[in-house]
């Protein structure tokens, strides 16, 4: 995604009852959030910080959204377990990932593996990408993109 791109024919599996469409999130900013795994450290951090400061972003008019590739049974979990005031969308096909080209290849400890890279995505009440974060430092990151919305 590059900013200016609108954001189309996207589905966004919250749980087994719950799909929202890129189409139900216009009329609000939207934050999209990827992380690469519920219940680390980092990414519990990074969501903490996004579900602390939630009441912020409603008073901005903003929509929060989660996105790692763990299954809706993990997030259910991982939101029960941390008291999580967020939807976090299943993206175990990588389509979500793969638009946003944040499924890349990555390295630690010397070796190489595909993963998601932590990056963040806000689009206007239209749906177009207005700012965007790659590789993203957790702490205060939360704070930056709420701060950065007008």
């Amino acid at each position: 995604m590059k900013i200016g791109q609108k954001l189309t024919n996207l589905k966004f599996i919250i749980d087994k009852d719950t799909v929202i469409s890129s189409s139900d999130l216009a009329g609000k900013k939207l934050v999209i959030y990827f992380y690469p795994k519920d219940d680390t450290p980092g990414c519990t951090k990074e969501a903490l910080e996004f579900s602390n400061l939630k009441n912020d972003f409603d008073k901005k008019n903003v929509n929060i959204i989660g996105v790692s590739k763990d299954s809706i049974e993990k997030h259910q979990k991982f939101i029960s377990k941390y008291n999580l005031s967020l939807k976090l969308a299943s993206d175990e096909d990588l389509k979500i990932c793969e638009t946003f080209k944040v499924w890349v290849e990555k390295s630690m400890y010397g070796k190489t593996y595909m993963g998601i890279e932590r990056s963040t995505f806000l689009f206007d009440e239209n749906l177009q990408l207005i700012q965007s974060w790659r590789k993203v430092k957790v702490n205060g990151h939360a704070e930056e993109v709420l701060n950065s919305i007008d």
